[in-house]
């Protein structure tokens, strides 16, 4: 080869030099654009489950052949920042999350479903604190991220269930981790979170009510999978392998997840990614519910147009954001911000 190229050497031309400097660009330039093409970053949240063991052992690369960034975010703030920034297009935010992000202008989808939150959520009072029961609230300083599931069901909690104004009680901004730490100084008297953080602040603490118990009484809501959709659009081929990735995974859980404890391989590989033990993981795994591609694309979720879940519980999230003036508006539809196409195809 190289004898070739020397030969060619010399009789090259100017003219001929450029040209082949500029088709080698060109050539560079697609590479690279392709390159650039197959690679996406993903953001995830500290939730247990089916989603973490198939990233754990590479189940979305082989699949799709994509080089994925997975990226830990600790808060529904930051991964819809990061999302709004175009950084992620993909990403885990829960139901309230998605509903605020969506409200203010943020162009995403809602494809799949992590988790029916249910009893993964609680709000617990610390050993100490003096809160035994809803009306000791008042006054005490009660931790919870913003915008987030736990966050919309504490206000509910707190207004419709117990009729306590949140002005009543101190509640404080706080990532998970935040709150372990924050927990562990006895410097807050109670925090509404999820697991590794919620399992952690059990051992010290009593819970006063959990999503299951608020859900029931008024919105469920669930933790989702979310696409920019400019970005879903444009590489539909990826979104449907990893569509059918999770719902491979989701069917091995439902096979095999009865059996699943802090000695299973699933188990240790969620620790690995979101901390904590693999006993509280192995706990908290069986406090969430994971709907099949079946329940998925049917209107129990994403599908059923108007009449489905997750719009539902979108549209009823908004409208409480906005009476608690986290959100200026609700949007009129959030159908748009909703498909089952994924869903659809995985199921079949």
């Amino acid at each position: 080869m190289k004898s070739n190229l020397s030969r060619r050497n010399f009789n090259l031309t100017a003219a001929n030099f450029l040209a082949g400097s500029v088709v080698g660009a060109s050539v560079l330039g697609a590479a690279s654009a392709q390159a650039q093409d197959t690679k996406v970053t993903i953001g995830y949240q500290l939730i247990d489950g089916p989603f973490l063991t198939a990233i754990a052992n590479g189940s979305f690369e082989k699949a799709t052949g994509y080089k994925i960034d997975w990226r830990q975010f600790s808060s529904a703030g930051d991964i819809t920042s990061a999302f709004a920034s175009g950084d992620v297009p993909i990403g885990v935010l829960g139901s309230t999350g998605i509903a605020a992000a969506t409200t203010r202008g943020v162009d995403m989808e809602l494809f799949w479903i992590l988790d029916d939150i249910g009893r993964s959520e609680a709000l617990v009072a610390r050993n100490g604190s003096g809160i035994k029961g809803p009306q000791d609230l008042k006054g005490k300083k009660v931790a919870v991220p913003f915008v987030s599931t736990s966050h919309f069901h504490l206000l509910v909690a707190l207004e419709q269930i117990w009729h306590i104004k949140p002005s009543d009680v101190q509640i404080l901004n706080m990532k998970p981790p935040q709150i372990v730490a924050a927990w562990s100084r006895g410097d807050i008297d109670a925090a509404y979170v999820w697991p590794p953080a919620l399992s952690e602040i059990e051992k010290t603490g009593t819970t006063i009510i959990t999503s299951e118990e608020v859900g029931k009484k008024s919105v469920p809501t669930f933790d989702g999978l979310v696409a920019n959709r400019t970005w879903s659009a444009k590489h539909a081929d990826f979104m449907n392998k990893f569509t059918k990735v999770l719902a491979q995974s989701y069917a091995d859980y439902r096979a095999n997840g009865a059996k699943w404890n802090a000695d299973s391989p699933e188990i240790k590989a969620m620790v690995k990614l979101a901390g904590g033990t693999a006993k509280d993981a192995a706990d908290a795994v069986k406090l969430l519910v994971f709907p099949t591609a079946q329940e998925q694309a049917s209107a129990v979720w994403l599908g059923g147009g108007k009449s489905g879940g997750a719009l539902r519980a979108l549209t009823n999230s908004a409208e409480f954001l906005k009476n608690q003036r986290q959100i200026d508006k609700a949007l009129p539809d959030y159908g748009p911000y909703v498909t089952d196409k994924y869903a659809q195809a995985a199921a079949k």
